[in-house]
């Protein structure tokens, strides 16, 4: 979100040894005459205030979310544990954003004087959090794939498969991995290998997940045929909404990331053609993208599932009506004060 002799960090642009704060900080003052001088008709400069309040917003629906999964006991299962940590890795994603729009700000303004160590040990803990949100995430839709798949194809053992301790079990490993991933690649930064890892992983990823919802759709219907009872069938409709809704979240997940991963493509196959290079200068517009989708996908969780919807609704009255903490913890645990 920086401009664009500023923004090149590991995930973000070719690769360059100084971190992205850094390079700000060093040529704050020199930044301005440089734009206009190599501004072009690709060029998109988009405000940091824009950022800072896509940012917060995302980061309070987001928190919601999470608050109301904790909150309603009839979401306590493991299709809402891995949404409540999706929403965890759009949280990653916007307190990355916040935090370093706000170094930004302070620091273009004087406000903020910091060494450029201190700069280079903060946009890598920000890297390592964006990298981290986009594995995990990635991750945990295809966790949830997985999860809809087994409760449309293998109802009846549904709840033998997945236990609320395999399901913890496959979160701590997600998010471990996600991490180690995260750091490692922090780390080896400056090879081409860490770029090839990261689209690799996309591409693989969203093979899995598509071909799991192919054959879930394809074969819902037959597989509805074979279950009569009424209970079984209104499970397998709860089963197919499920999937329809995380249908949703990866075409939105693929809209806003896409140009993204197509960024790193292009870095690694046309980094000096007139194309790519007019493409590169839309980063900033990449960028508003991937905090879009941290900011939609609460909207989506909300807009498909009428519990959750119902306790969001009841967060936001209990947050405008008190804001007394012994009220504000009987509204997010109310069975602990019965």
């Amino acid at each position: 979100m920086m401009d664009n002799t500023s923004q090149h960090n590991f995930i973000m642009h070719h690769h360059m040894e100084l971190s992205t704060l850094t390079v700000y900080s060093e040529n704050s003052t020199n930044n301005t005459g440089a734009r206009e001088q190599n501004s072009t008709t690709c060029s998109l400069r988009i405000p940091q205030e824009l950022f800072l309040t896509l940012g917060l917003i995302s980061l309070v629906e987001n928190i919601l979310v999470v608050l109301a999964i904790i909150k309603n006991r009839n979401l306590h299962s493991p299709m809402y544990y891995f949404i409540c940590c999706l929403a965890v890795s759009d949280m990653l994603v916007s307190v990355a954003n916040v935090v370093e729009t706000i170094v930004m700000l302070l620091t273009e303004h004087g406000l903020l004087v910091v060494t450029p160590e201190m700069l280079r040990h903060l946009d890598n803990v920000i890297d390592i959090m964006n990298c981290s949100s986009v594995v995990s995430s990635l991750s945990f839709l295809c966790t949830i794939a997985a999860d809809r798949y087994i409760t449309i194809f293998y109802a009846l053992h549904y709840h033998s498969i997945m236990t609320t301790q395999r399901a913890v079990t496959i979160i701590a490993m997600v998010w471990l991995t996600s991490i180690t991933a995260s750091i490692l690649f922090i780390v080896y930064h400056s090879h081409t290998a860490v770029i090839v890892c990261l689209v690799t992983f996309f591409c693989i990823t969203l093979v899995f997940t598509a071909v799991l919802y192919m054959h879930m759709f394809i074969l819902a219907h037959v597989h509805s045929r074979r279950i009569m009872a009424i209970y079984k069938s209104r499970r397998q409709g709860t089963s197919m909404k499920g999937a329809i809704t995380l249908t949703i979240l990866l075409g939105v997940f693929i809209l806003c990331w896409g140009p993204f991963f197509l960024h790193l493509i292009l870095i690694l196959t046309c980094p000096t053609t007139p194309f790519c290079t007019c493409f590169f200068s839309y980063f900033n517009l990449f960028l508003i993208l991937i905090i879009c989708n941290s900011l939609i996908d609460p909207l989506i969780y909300a807009y498909r599932s009428q519990e959750l919807r119902k306790t969001l609704k009841e967060l936001l009255f209990c947050s405008c009506v008190t804001f007394r903490c012994d009220s504000i913890l009987e509204c997010l645990f109310p069975w602990k004060f019965t």
